[in-house]
């Protein structure tokens, strides 16, 4: 396996995987983390671009499809089944409608799913890089420290695994409760939102839960604020390589409760239903069903 900071060739990672595919390849598919335009994509938190019909010459590939990453887990969704979602809220199944799809991983990827009358439709967006909103006073002590940092202050600074991490240390910093000194050491030497998460999930660190706790109520109010701007009545669905590790404090209902928060309109979120997606490898059973689909 190749980790993606450790190319700067997307033909290179490519070249590495066919091999292990048992059949001849003539056109394939590809998501790529950030916005793609005419097959061309600047990957966002990478230092190299992707171009489609380069890949294609390189591989002496018919044709490449190129797709945001998160328009390629949207495309993954009808090729799961029903053990590999956590449905959250029911919903009314029957309103049918266009979809959302909101991501937490190394950032927040945001996608639509737009119903034509017959058949959804993904398209991508890049709404994890809209501005963040507080929603209490906490949540503007949190908008003030990351401004200081970071300038703008997306969704993506506080939903995501370095999100995570991003609300872990605004505590700490602003006293509202210690660090143990045995999750400061480990922060220092390994995956510091992983191991928030862990010590949180342990009951370790009243620190780390407080963190997680604010972070899936965040990733339940952007998830509801994206439902709304899509009026996805056909569904919300929650996905990226943190859902299936948080599936269980996420069930706890501080998600749920943060997506329904929305004024009057609350009544219209408790008619979508929302799921958490299991299955990590939707963005490639979604490739996959893109080239097949898509390409000629």
């Amino acid at each position: 396996m190749l980790r993606s900071n450790e190319i700067n060739d997307l033909a290179v990672a490519v070249r590495s995987a066919v091999p292990a595919v048992d059949a001849t390849v003539t056109a394939c598919s590809i998501g790529v983390a950030g916005p793609v335009r005419e097959g061309y994509a600047k990957v966002t938190n990478l230092s190299w671009h992707a171009d489609a019909r380069a890949l294609a010459r390189a591989l002496g590939l018919s044709q490449v499809g190129m797709l945001n990453d998160l328009e390629a887990n949207a495309w993954g969704l009808p090729a799961l089944e029903a053990k590999d979602f956590l449905v959250l809220r029911v919903g009314d199944p029957s309103l049918g409608g266009n979809q959302a799809l909101c991501s937490a991983g190394t950032g927040l990827g945001e996608a639509g799913i737009y119903f034509d009358g017959r058949m959804h439709r993904p398209f991508a967006c890049e709404g994890g890089h809209a501005s963040f909103s507080p929603r209490d006073e906490l949540e503007v002590d949190l908008w003030r420290y990351l401004k200081a940092r970071h300038g703008h202050v997306s969704w993506e600074r506080v939903v995501s695994g370095p999100g995570l991490v991003n609300i872990y240390v605004f505590l700490r910093d602003s006293k509202r409760a210690d660090e143990p000194a045995w999750l400061a050491e480990r922060l220092r030497g390994g995956d510091a939102g992983a191991e928030i998460a862990n010590a949180a999930i342990a009951g370790k660190s009243d620190l780390a839960a407080l963190a997680l706790d604010r972070f899936v109520s965040l990733w339940g109010a952007e998830a509801g604020n994206l439902a709304l701007k899509i009026m996805a009545t056909g569904g919300v669905f929650a996905g990226g390589g943190i859902a299936p590790k948080l599936a269980g404090w996420i069930s706890r209902g501080g998600f749920v409760d943060a997506f329904l928060d929305k004024g009057r309109l609350r009544a219209l979120l408790e008619q979508m239903p929302v799921k958490l997606i299991l299955e990590d490898s939707t963005a490639l059973l979604g490739a996959a069903r893109h080239a097949a689909t898509s390409l000629h």
